[in-house]
């Protein structure tokens, strides 16, 4: 599959990510390659294969739950792409009718 200048663009927003002009053909070539070995994966005969239930040996592994520091709130939004009084700032999701 052929990743074109728009698809691109719309990865680079997606990820929040800007690429250098000067990197953007080669890291196309990459993404071309991961997506032509994806679809060679879904050509593969998997009839009569067993789905994994787990992949990872051990069930109901679970770690110790402790307190540990968290990130300053200064720390957080500072990190966010919108911020107000002192809350993250996300698109509103629910019609108030």
């Amino acid at each position: 599959m052929a990743v074109d200048d728009e698809t691109f663009d719309h990865l680079q927003r997606l990820a929040r990510i800007s690429v250098p002009a000067e990197d953007r053909d080669d890291l196309k070539a990459d993404l071309e390659k991961v997506l032509a070995f994806v679809e060679q994966l879904e050509e593969v005969d998997v009839t009569g294969v067993e789905e994994l239930a787990r992949p990872v040996a051990g069930s109901g592994v679970t770690r110790q739950d402790t307190l540990t520091p968290s990130l300053p709130r200064e720390v957080a939004l500072g990190m966010a792409p919108a911020q107000r009084d002192g809350f993250f700032e996300v698109p509103r999701t629910v019609d108030e009718s």
